[in-house]
């Protein structure tokens, strides 16, 4: 009896040690985001290297790069004016959509007159960052990496995934919001 009674209080306390946490059965070790952001750095450099190679051979046009990593040349500049688009101005453009190889994917006849708030709305990001940077009456051409063209993903319709692109942007006209009058 006294046996039996210190076995019972002995598998007690030892059973009481507490829930153990279950082991994952498969580590994850964070390498697919590594091989991920390699392949993504190797296709921007890839793409800089043929936007790189396009500049070069284009005698015709200065480029200029912008800060964003596009590169573009001005096709018409406005120099009676200094004011460029800023946060909530309402922007009224054209632009069309081009391979870089100058195969059309959307003619600006195509998509039309568009009135763009600055920042509010949603272009792909190349084109938002274009936009801030011609002034009324201007009118220049983006060479753009697929990063800052519709990246991965494509725009479900026309352009596939990873493509970069070529748009030739016009300003038309710039309705300045209150905050931004100089």
């Amino acid at each position: 009896m006294k046996y039996l009674s210190f076995v019972l209080i002995a598998s007690v306390i030892l059973g009481c040690g507490g829930p153990e946490p279950r082991r994952p059965v498969q580590a994850k070790t964070g390498s697919f985001f590594k091989e991920s952001i390699e392949r993504s750095k190797e296709l921007l450099a890839a793409e800089e290297k043929l936007i790189a190679n396009i500049v070069v051979k284009d005698s015709f046009h200065d480029y200029n790069q912008s800060a964003s990593g596009s590169w573009y040349f001005y096709e018409a500049l406005n120099e009676n004016s200094e004011y460029k688009p800023q946060p909530d101005d309402l922007v009224t453009m054209t632009y069309n959509v081009l391979s870089l190889t100058n195969d059309t994917i959307y003619s600006a006849e195509e998509i039309g007159v568009v009135k763009y708030k600055v920042d509010k709305q949603g272009l792909f990001p190349g084109l938002r960052n274009s936009v801030k940077l011609l002034k009324e009456k201007e009118t220049a051409t983006f060479l753009y990496p697929s990063s800052l063209a519709y990246g991965y993903h494509g725009d479900n319709d026309k352009i596939g995934v990873n493509v970069p692109l070529k748009s030739t942007l016009s300003i038309l006209k710039i309705e300045r919001q209150k905050d931004s009058l100089e």
